[in-house]
């Protein structure tokens, strides 16, 4: 008989701690004007910017900070900002893997609920909700990487 617990131990696992809502805004600067009927659809913008932050070993917090922009010509309709975060905790996983997992897996995960928090923002603050269409965390990952080699390779600038 063998023992599966010691074998389990040995095996890289990812648990979710807590999640949270560490920060939210909304800004609605040309309202009532902005609800008017008759009004063109604003054009949205929406960024994604992901922080991994080491909070003791094997545990980490990662943030994502979503902000949606939404403009009818020059006027801005709506900033919608939420940083949503959780607390990972990453087991038997070597270091050079934990900053793809952290920037890719773990915002992965959290993405759903930040995504109903801007819903949920846009809809209270008197426009449609806004539901942001799924992100590829991978690919996002793979064109930073791909920019910072780009970087790294250029020769430095000379004055």
């Amino acid at each position: 008989m063998t023992d599966v617990s010691a074998a389990q131990d040995t095996r890289p696992q990812m648990a979710l701690l807590a999640q949270y809502l560490k920060d939210a805004s909304f800004e609605s600067p040309n309202t009532p004007a902005s609800l008017a009927p008759g009004e063109p659809s604003p054009q949205i913008e929406v960024t994604v910017d992901i922080q991994a932050k080491p909070m003791g070993e094997n545990r980490y917090e990662v943030a994502l900070r979503t902000t949606a922009t939404a403009k009818r010509g020059d006027r801005t309709a709506f900033v919608a900002e939420v940083v949503y975060a959780g607390f990972f905790e990453l087991r038997n996983f070597p270091m050079e893997h934990r900053q793809a997992i952290c920037l890719t897996e773990c915002p992965r995960l959290i993405f759903p609920f930040a995504r109903r928090v801007i819903a949920d923002m846009t809809r209270d603050g008197g426009f449609p909700p806004l539901l942001i269409d799924p992100i590829d965390f991978t690919t996002m990952y793979q064109q930073q990487l791909a920019a910072a080699e780009a970087q790294a390779s250029q020769p430095p600038a000379t004055a």
